[in-house]
């Protein structure tokens, strides 16, 4: 599969666009930088302790008015370890993405051949032995792919660090907006359209959506706008987040995202717990049903 996004360069904390080569400001604020697929340069700080993870978004009404504001507290990784948290959970999901299902046929493999094709003398051609030779079309091929299982393991809570920490980069483009699947009463295109321009959404930049619960009439709504990322928490995922120019929250999302990916250790310790306590569980009724 092919990615549309890579790490600009092995530097990729920058204090402000302009001044990319100022290196004391490189190392009071830094920016983590990456490719989209139109070639355009996105930007994203990076927080590296947890009063600057802590930040304040205003919240837009259905009609694209201001009506208040509320805090996103993620938890965000040093800065030191930034870059490789997030490269390694964005790595991981990409390559645990890939089946691994190529093959080819050795000359072993191949059908047909058991027979010498000519004579050995007396023909004036090259001598042959086989049909299945890797040096004749539709034979064997050398050193061919073979089903390989790609996937890599990563542990829960540096995936969720890395979560965290482009959600956190990526607050300057974000917005909270009220939660808004009552107001479709059907399916229209152009209606979510106007909706995005309401709150300064340009639907021909990449935008996400998180929701924790969407309506049928806003999926249909919405799964026309190629621009769009529809997701819940069930589906988020760091590329998506990475990919995308903005980010729209609802009020929902947000306590999702500050109870799931906040700055307290030990409720991230707890719900790994729970996994796992869930996970054994499962394991048990399987077992019993067997």
């Amino acid at each position: 599969m092919a990615t549309s996004l890579s790490f600009f360069s092995s530097t990729i904390f920058f204090s402000n666009p302009n001044t990319i080569h100022s290196s004391k400001q490189q190392q009071k604020q830094n920016h983590l930088l990456f490719k989209s697929p139109n070639s355009k340069q996105q930007q994203f700080s990076i927080r590296s302790d947890a009063a600057a993870a802590v930040a304040t978004i205003p919240i837009l009404s259905f009609d694209g008015a201001e009506v208040g504001s509320t805090t996103l507290n993620l938890k965000s990784a040093p800065l030191d370890t930034a870059r490789a948290v997030v490269h390694r959970g964005l790595t991981t999901d990409l390559r645990n993405q890939r089946r691994g299902t190529a093959s080819t046929l050795t000359r072993a493999q191949v059908r047909g051949g058991g027979i010498k094709p000519y004579p050995q003398k007396k023909t004036g051609r090259a001598r042959r032995g086989s049909n299945r030779t890797p040096l004749r079309p539709g034979g064997g091929v050398v050193f061919g792919p073979k089903p390989k299982d790609w996937s890599v393991k990563i542990n829960k809570k540096e995936k969720r660090l890395a979560i965290s920490t482009a959600l956190s980069s990526a607050t300057e483009n974000a917005i909270v907006v009220e939660e808004f699947n009552d107001k479709f009463e059907k399916p229209k295109t152009k209606e979510f359209i106007d909706l995005m321009r309401r709150w300064g959404l340009d639907p021909k930049e990449k935008s996400l959506f998180l929701m924790t619960e969407v309506s049928d009439n806003v999926i249909l709504s919405s799964r026309n706008i190629s621009t769009l990322k529809m997701l819940t928490p069930r589906t988020l995922n760091l590329f998506d987040i990475l990919d995308s120019e903005k980010l729209v929250f609802t009020k929902s999302a947000v306590e999702f995202l500050n109870e799931r990916y906040g700055n307290d250790d030990n409720d991230w310790e707890e719900e790994d717990e729970e996994e796992e306590e869930d996970g054994g569980e499962a394991e048990e009724s399987a077992e019993s049903s067997e």
